[in-house]
């Protein structure tokens, strides 16, 4: 294209021991097209992968416990956080923290959170985040 189209979507990466992003293909949840994620930021479209197999929520449901899936579908995360609460449960990092959600009320930023203490433990916390600079 002369004027590709550019965008953002969330997806979730790992690093390996070098700080580079593990390489992964993910399905954009805006055009619908295959992406090569190379780095923080940036993916190469791959053309012809619309039909690849992804990973779904209903691949991760079968490896979670069925108390965090409906806390996840309460909540109605995308595949993402699915991903993001797996590997934490898949790499025993107790104490991680999920953001459910976020709304920005006027200079503020109310943040649902999940914290994940074990396999099958859980605990939902709301906190509000300043944005704004206060004067004194």
């Amino acid at each position: 294209m002369d004027n590709p189209i550019f965008h953002k979507f969330v997806v979730f990466s790992k690093i390996d021991d070098n700080d580079d992003v593990i390489q992964k293909i993910v399905l954009c949840n805006n055009c619908g097209v295959a992406h090569k994620i190379i780095d923080f930021c940036k993916s190469e479209v791959l053309l012809g992968g619309e039909d690849i197999h992804m990973i779904s929520i209903s691949d991760i449901r079968q490896s979670i416990s069925e108390k965090l899936c409906l806390i996840l579908d309460d909540h109605k995360c995308d595949i993402p956080t699915w991903e993001q609460a797996k590997d934490i449960i898949d790499n025993n990092l107790w104490g991680s923290m999920i953001t459910l959600s976020s709304q920005d009320m006027k200079g503020v930023t109310h943040i649902k959170s999940l914290v994940i203490d074990g396999a099958d433990s859980f605990k939902i916390e709301a906190n509000m985040r300043q944005d704004d600079l206060m004067r004194s």
